[in-house]
């Protein structure tokens, strides 16, 4: 069994140093990897980020992470990745990364992925420059998030997730305003899960949401931003894929 340790909207600063660090010392115990699905910090600054790389560096499981809207806000989000990749952090936008670790192998496909809506209730790349550059942003996120997995289903792993920040269905936002929904995820990183097969997709972002839900495709869907799971992270356990079942999509995320 493949245990996933995730948790997003950490929204850490100078005055949260250490608040997570004595519970992520603990995932050896209880967790195969940790996922940070975006918003780890308030406003994107590289301060605000050093505080979060002394939180997982040298932690005893692999980290794997993508950046939140909140990561960006200081238009600086090469910098704090940088600061996130020197502490030994995966940090993934529209790529994948291979871990090892408790003898599975565990692909990670991430982005942020962005708005739009969901079915019968999305915007559409018409009318004003504006608008479609609004869609096509969140189209090449899916986009790149679809060629991700689709590098770790050839990769022949024990189990592959998708990570992102925003949702990738309504089901995870329940208990949000409903004229916020577009702005909190789009059914195009749905439709590239199910494209491409994935065991488990992890997102945060939906602050008053609901932590779970599914893909059309029947792709479980977790909803980890703190303020939903209410913990320092969730861990989910994923059955690892049998080899002549590899193509196939497992059945549970507890």
């Amino acid at each position: 069994m493949i245990r996933v340790a995730a948790v997003g909207d950490i929204h850490m600063g100078p005055d949260s140093q250490g608040v997570l660090r004595p519970a992520f010392e603990t995932l050896p115990e209880c967790a195969d990897l940790l996922l940070l699905a975006g918003d780890l910090t308030r406003h994107g600054t590289p301060e605000e980020m050093r505080v979060v790389a002394r939180e997982v560096q040298d932690l005893a499981v692999p980290v794997v992470a993508v950046l939140g809207n909140h990561d960006h806000h200081d238009d600086r989000p090469d910098e704090v990745t940088a600061i996130l990749r020197d502490a030994g952090v995966h940090v993934l936008e529209g790529q994948a990364t291979v871990v090892e670790s408790g003898g599975a192998r565990i692909g990670v496909a991430g982005t942020k992925g962005f708005g739009g809506g969901f079915v019968g209730r999305c915007a559409g790349e018409f009318g004003e420059p504006v608008m479609k550059e609004f869609v096509q942003h969140s189209r090449r996120c899916a986009d790149g998030l679809r060629a991700a997995l689709e590098q770790v289903a050839r990769e022949g792993c024990d189990a592959r997730i998708a990570l992102t920040h925003y949702s990738p269905v309504p089901d995870t936002l329940a208990g949000e305003p409903l004229e916020i929904y577009p702005f909190l995820g789009s059914y195009l990183l749905a439709e590239a899960i199910d494209t491409a097969g994935a065991d488990l997709a992890v997102h945060g972002h939906a602050h008053a949401g609901t932590e779970h839900g599914m893909t059309s495709g029947g792709v479980r869907v977790r909803n980890v931003a703190q303020p939903v799971i209410g913990r320092a992270f969730h861990v989910y356990h994923l059955p690892a894929r049998e080899p002549a079942a590899a193509g196939a999509v497992a059945q549970q995320a507890r």
